[in-house]
């Protein structure tokens, strides 16, 4: 083969497997990947019986025809929409009928039997239309036999391509696996407020209920994330329930003429949260769960919601405890996740001045594809004055919380999916710890020094994590602690093939959803989550995390000592206490400067 030959062989073939990539990264259809195939063959012997010996220019509208018919082949073959089915991987049969009081509805079993899956249920009416930007409305009944086999679509929220999904798979979970099957996009929509619930098969009753409030930053999310999949908790003897809830614009868009409009505005994420919970009291008895013994938890932004509702007056009495995974607002001046009413009217009006809109109601006539590109502006609680009177560091500081015990905790690499693409280097380290501490930069600087890139950047991913995340722990513990409140502390530090103790890297251990066959994990990362998981069964129960077969562990009662998930589990020291005390004078801690 001479030069020529081999170059146009290596410059197809790399070609080719490009596409090939790209159409099966971005789950296009199997019609797509054979597309891709048949064209690939096409143009090589198109080049082979046509183009070979033509000129230059033949040669590249041949090239140019190839990918354009693979560009149009990429469009026409878009992974289809469909909704995710409430067990991967084939389900064990149908539930019994179960009756509540919307109507009949009817679940589906995992493969081998263990677990009933009831997905898809409403317990609001859709929030579209004249109810966009309305506290959520008790939900319709129904004709007929729900069939509660599928998961409702993803409350609305920007979304990515599905070659970006199966990258950041690949680059930061080092999970995705290539499949023939379920080659599609899930459903996005503003008719979301629909709840999911686990529980163990066959006749139970009176069993511990979870509740959990999924995260992303108050703007992205979905219920059916397997990372906290209820299937674990249901198979150690728990009823668990999550929910779908208005995000971005559609839950937290703030405006004076919707305040005037039923004497709340900004929350409606947080009055779907609460709604969810009523219909908990009201219906999780007929899947076997004791309405008296819920526990609310959540991650991330999930956190920062149960953090809020845990001084709601409009949560009281709907749940006994509370779990808390990396996030709360209780700190004086919460860094995310939370803004004034001010600061939330002011972003409404300049919101609507953007969309040259006068009223709100022509804001709620405009599709919500036209909206959606508002969540990062809208992303925020507030201090409505209905679903929250007073900031939440107010109310435990008066007393007033709803929580009767306390779980909570941070991981040791937080700041790791947020400053994956900017890493501080020592020649803006300086800058950036000046631009947030000013006049406390100093003391920041003394207590993490850096003299190399390495160096910078690890201490600014550390003061990061600690400043967003790991402080806000601290507030909510003292505060807890101050008003007698038991509360349980941990430090997530193991390390694996996943994505180890970054944000969110406890859920697959201590919700028990590690896949059996997953070579991300080995045997200490099995063992941990089966005690993470019995620990958060046993606060969900009655409040108390220990039994006899599991390390002790102590309440947090100092602010000093907090339980270590890593290498081993058994009690460690708080770090960062430092910092922290610089944090505290410039948030103003109990009236500290």
């Amino acid at each position: 083969m001479n030069v020529k030959k081999m170059g146009f062989v290596l410059a197809s073939g790399l070609v080719f497997a490009l596409m090939l990539g790209v159409f099966a990264l971005n789950q296009n259809t199997v019609a797509g990947l054979a597309a891709v195939i048949v064209l690939a063959a096409g143009f090589w012997a198109f080049h082979h019986r046509v183009l070979a010996g033509r000129g230059w220019y033949w040669r590249l509208s041949g090239w140019l025809g190839w990918l354009a018919l693979s560009f149009a082949a990429l469009l026409l073959t878009w992974p289809p929409v469909r909704a995710v089915p409430a067990v991967s991987g084939g389900d064990g049969g149908p539930t019994e009928p179960v009756s509540i009081a919307q109507g009949v509805l009817q679940g589906v079993r995992t493969a081998d039997g263990a677990v009933e899956v009831y997905a898809g249920i409403p317990y609001a009416r859709p929030p579209v239309g004249a109810l966009r930007w309305r506290a959520p409305l008790a939900p319709e009944p129904w004709e007929g036999t729900l069939q509660a086999d599928r998961f409702a679509p993803m409350s609305m929220q920007p979304v990515n391509l599905p070659i970006y999904d199966a990258l950041t798979q690949i680059v930061a979970k080092h999970d995705y696996v290539f499949s023939l099957s379920n080659r599609y996009r899930p459903p996005v929509s503003e008719d979301s407020l629909y709840l999911n619930i686990w529980k163990p098969a066959g006749e139970v009753s009176d069993l511990p209920v979870l509740v959990f409030i999924h995260g992303g930053s108050l703007q992205t999310g979905q219920p059916w994330y397997a990372d906290y999949s209820g299937e674990g908790l249901a198979r150690s003897g728990v009823v668990a329930v999550n929910m779908g809830y208005r995000l971005g614009v559609f839950g937290y868009f703030a405006d004076e003429t919707l305040r005037a409009e039923s004497g709340t505005t900004g929350n409606y994420g947080m009055l779907d949260q609460i709604r969810a919970l009523e219909w908990v009291r009201d219906n999780i008895a007929a899947f076997g769960g004791d309405p008296d013994n819920v526990t609310l938890a959540g991650e991330s932004a999930g956190a920062a919601s149960v953090s809020a509702l845990c001084t709601s007056p409009l949560a009281a009495g709907l749940f006994r405890r509370a779990i808390l995974e990396s996030s709360t607002v209780a700190s004086v001046s919460p860094p995310h996740s939370f803004r004034t009413l001010e600061e939330a009217l002011e972003s409404g009006r300049e919101l609507m001045a953007r969309h040259q809109c006068t009223s709100v109601d022509a804001l709620r006539a405009l599709p919500a594809e036209a909206l959606v590109g508002e969540a990062e502006s809208q992303h925020h609680m507030t201090v409505d004055g209905y679903a929250l009177t007073e900031t939440p560091y107010a109310s435990y500081r008066r007393g007033v919380y709803n929580g009767q015990e306390l779980l909570h905790g941070y991981n040791s690499r937080e700041s790791g999916p947020f400053l994956l693409l900017d890493p501080a280097s020592l020649s803006d380290y300086a800058e950036r710890v000046r631009g947030y501490f000013r006049s406390y930069a100093d003391e920041v600087l003394a207590l993490y020094p850096a003299a190399s890139d390495a160096e910078a950047a690890a201490a600014w991913a550390e003061i990061w994590g600690a400043v967003f995340f790991d402080y806000p722990h601290y507030c909510l513990n003292r505060l807890a602690v101050d008003n007698g409140i038991p509360v349980y502390e941990y430090y997530f530090t193991k390390e694996n093939g996943y994505i180890g103790p970054w944000h969110s890297g406890e859920e697959i251990y201590c919700y028990g959803n590690i896949p059996e066959g997953s070579g991300l994990f080995d045997a200490r990362d099995r063992e941990l989550s089966a005690q993470m998981l019995r620990y958060w069964k046993n606060f969900i129960t009655d409040g108390d995390p220990n039994d006899s077969s599991l390390p002790r562990w102590e309440q947090n009662r100092s602010s000093a000592q907090l339980m270590e998930f890593g290498a081993s589990t058994g009690m460690v020291p708080e770090r960062e206490h430092a910092l922290f005390e610089i944090l505290d004078r410039m948030d103003g801690w109990h009236g500290e400067t």
